[in-house]
């Protein structure tokens, strides 16, 4: 049951270590809405709100997404990861680099922010590196190997375009629109890192969690390389401000529909009929990415003037693609993953010698969903009082997200305490006359 994410994995330790700081991250921006919700009512192009989305992109998203790599790409390429001593030095490096950068936002050191953006390069590098090497290795590629060979690729993109833009903003040479050059590196990373990386390794969990297996293998491809192809177009056309820009957003809907389509082909030839939640999550934020679609099509309309409505309605763009499509899909293989990490590291060891939990034991069911209703309601309610600008809703949009947040915290907790105790309904068994005749005096 839990073999496939057993095979070439390395430490678990290193994953979670990386979803640890992903999943407080993703505190920190819910903290911030609730305190100054004034800044989503406002025009999304100042330091603050880049601060809390750096926090978002590289904190949570991107912290949560490179653990998860290091765990799922050597188990879905059939090979070992190359080095675990550099995902160390990777981690150290994100860290220092993330809290340098966010806090240099904050207060407009743009220079300071480069510095930091270096020792964040200097991570990304590493993980690259490490990637890279691991994929080389590989005995043969598939549309997963693709996609995280695109997404390490964007990912390069992004951080030069972002670097590129500090230093711009400090020595003011740069021959683009600020804000455009600024749209144009956050869609390298929303769709070229998180989107690619979301649809590259679905093609592998949803198949594997579902009991399925993917239908059409070049539909799968296409849809990663028309995606590819799309993005190219779409950052040249943006940092240009070329009218062409609508064209490649439409290419990008027809890269989404396409992958959209295997997906469902995929769900309907499951053996498994009742998804679970993790998976629930997962799918609603893939049909969000029908409302974000229409939006980004809307926004990329040649010669739109930019008002006060416009620039909310960019603001619940952002939302919806960040908080709705990234943060929900991230939410739900967390739910999948994390159990498998914690069960392989506690648990594999005692398999056939004491009893020991499964899978479902291991986190609430309930509280699973209790978290999806409250947080579908609070990104909802967030969106609408965005576009109306009323500070006062958001807060109370911002603390329902907050409460989701926190029962996903709770569930977490209920799952990564089996790291430092088994619980009392299994160590009951293990300590039985019965038990203890087989194994002498276990200790737990």
């Amino acid at each position: 049951m839990v073999e496939p994410l057993q095979s070439n994995a390395p430490n678990a330790g290193l994953t979670l270590r990386f979803v640890l700081l992903g999943v407080a991250s993703l505190f920190t921006v819910g903290g911030g809405v609730c305190l100054r919700p004034e800044l989503l009512a406002t025009y999304h192009y100042n330091q603050h709100i880049i601060a809390l989305t750096h926090v978002v992109t590289l904190g949570f998203a991107a912290s949560i997404i490179m653990g998860a790599l290091y765990q799922l790409a050597p188990v879905v390429l059939e090979i070992r990861l190359h080095s675990e001593r550099l995902v160390r030095w990777h981690f150290a490096a994100h860290v220092v680099g993330l809290a340098g950068m966010v806090s240099s936002f904050w207060i407009w050191d743009l220079k300071l922010a480069g510095l930091f953006g270096c020792v964040m390069g200097l991570g990304i590098g590493l993980f690259a590196y490490n990637l890279g090497r691991t994929i080389a290795r590989a005995p043969e590629w598939n549309v997963v190997a693709l996609a995280i060979s695109s997404a390490l690729f964007w990912l390069a993109a992004t951080l030069l375009a972002g670097l590129y833009l500090a230093a711009t903003k400090c020595w003011s040479f740069s021959p683009f629109a600020g804000i455009s050059a600024m749209h144009a590196h956050a869609h390298l990373g929303g769709i070229g890192v998180f989107l690619m990386l979301i649809a590259g390794v679905s093609f592998k969990l949803v198949p594997m969690f579902s009991l399925s297996e993917i239908q059409n293998a070049r539909r799968a491809v296409g849809a990663i390389l028309l995606l590819n192809a799309a993005l190219l177009g779409l950052f040249v056309t943006m940092l240009l401000s070329n009218p062409w820009k609508l064209a490649f957003s439409i290419l990008i809907v027809a890269a989404l529909a396409l992958y959209g389509w295997e997906l469902i082909a995929i769900l309907r030839a499951r053996k498994r009929q009742r998804l679970d939640w993790g998976l629930k999550y997962f799918i609603t934020a893939v049909g969000l990415l029908g409302p974000v679609s229409l939006l980004g099509v809307f926004l990329s309309w040649p010669n739109l003037v930019v008002n006060e409505r416009i620039g909310q309605l960019e603001n619940v763009y952002g939302l919806l693609a960040l908080l709705g499509v990234v943060t929900l899909a991230i939410l739900g293989m967390l739910y999948k993953i994390v159990p498998f990490l914690v069960w392989q590291t506690r648990y594999s060891r005692e398999i056939g010698r004491n009893k020991v939990p499964t899978l479902a034991d291991l986190y609430s069911a309930p509280l699973q969903a209790l978290g999806y209703w409250i947080y579908v309601a609070g990104l909802l309610a967030v969106c609408v009082t965005t576009i109306l600008g009323r500070e006062q809703g958001i807060r109370w949009s911002g603390a329902l997200l907050c409460a989701a947040l926190a029962i996903f915290a709770i569930n977490m907790a209920k799952i990564l305490s089996h790291l430092v105790v088994v619980r009392t309904r299994f160590t009951a068994s293990l300590n039985s006359p019965a038990m203890l005749e087989d194994h002498e005096s276990p200790q737990h």
